[in-house]
């Protein structure tokens, strides 16, 4: 029998690194910049908080004498920042100087992963390690750390309280985004500088300003997905390209779930069921199988696109304006 109390868990902890990407992606994409950089994105943020978690153990001449607020914040801020220059690059190419958003997005991709590796391998090496990675368990278990009594509630505590503090995380700020984006005036101020931005700068509204501020902002909620992939849900071991394709499937989460971040709370979830679907249907010791098992998301998601593309309610398509620049002296 299929076992949904051992599949919930693992499914939950697949899709988190997803839910941050594709709520930063979608805030990014209300205003109307479309980030394809978002794997590389995610990718700097986590070599960013291995390189503070790392720093910080470094510094540590007993190792008992480690401060949990310093274990947790260190590789949080230097995440935070990393992701944040990686948002500013996008905005300086794209916003300042009108490059080619997709050519931008792209660029950014390589340039992130290939930051990722250069470090990673650096801090494999100052560490000694006789493997390709580095473990990073001091501070890491800070990270995976659960609530106390969870063990004791059954299949309730393991469904729903087993897990980091980032999980919870993500689902807070995807609920955040959401009510923002719909019920406040900067969310209306943003939707409107992705729709229309001609529209929006005859209005009064800071074109520029909001694209920075909605692009930088998604860039590190995107790159607290790579920090939870690594101090999380991989128990700080950094190995090079370990991420797989999880960026993409963020950015393809976005059109799954109509650019509406409370949607992509489940639709992560699902998504990260799907990931590792292959693991939990049985396929014997045919292995030609078990990779079409693999393809199912990106199945999905091709499906999820056609469907798209057919709808015509406008709250299901993308915002009007997404990945041209605007040029203010052609309004």
């Amino acid at each position: 029998m299929f076992d949904f109390i051992s599949f919930i868990p693992r499914a939950v902890v697949q899709g988190v690194p997803l839910l941050f990407g594709s709520t930063g992606e979608t805030l990014t994409e209300k205003s109307g910049n479309l980030n394809l950089g978002i794997p590389g994105v995610m990718y700097v943020g986590g070599i960013c908080g291995v390189i503070g978690a790392f720093l910080y153990e470094q510094s540590l001449a007993d190792k008992s004498l480690v401060n949990p607020a310093l274990a947790i914040l260190i590789p949080l801020f230097a995440c935070l920042a990393g992701s944040l220059l990686m948002g500013l690059i996008y905005c300086f190419l794209t916003v300042t100087l009108r490059a080619n958003q997709n050519v931008t997005g792209l660029a950014l991709t390589t340039f992130g992963v290939g930051i990722g590796n250069f470090f990673g391998g650096s801090l494999i090496k100052l560490s000694g390690s006789a493997v390709p990675s580095i473990a990073l368990s001091l501070t890491s278990g800070f990270f995976h750390k659960s609530l106390p009594f969870a063990g004791n509630l059954g299949w309730f505590g393991k469904i729903f309280l087993s897990y980091g503090f980032l999980a919870y995380l993500s689902v807070a700020i995807a609920l955040a985004c959401a009510y923002v984006l719909k019920r406040t005036r900067v969310g209306l101020h943003l939707r409107a500088v992705g729709e229309s931005p001609s529209t929006a700068d005859a209005a009064g509204i800071d074109v520029a300003r909001y694209k920075y501020v909605a692009t930088c902002v998604g860039s590190m909620i995107a790159g607290l997905g790579g920090l939870y992939y690594v101090m999380d849900y991989a128990s700080g071991v950094w190995s090079n390209n370990a991420f797989g394709d999880r960026g993409w499937l963020a950015i393809a989460l976005v059109i799954f779930t109509i650019w509406r971040p409370n949607v992509g709370v489940l639709s992560s979830f699902l998504f990260g069921g799907l990931y590792i679907l292959h693991m939990y249907i049985p396929s014997g010791m045919n292995l030609a199988v078990k990779e079409l098992y693999k393809m199912i998301p990106y199945v999905v998601t091709i499906i999820v696109l056609v469907i798209t593309s057919m709808r015509n309610q406008r709250e299901s398509q993308p915002p009007q304006s997404l990945g041209l620049p605007y040029f203010r002296e052609e309004r």
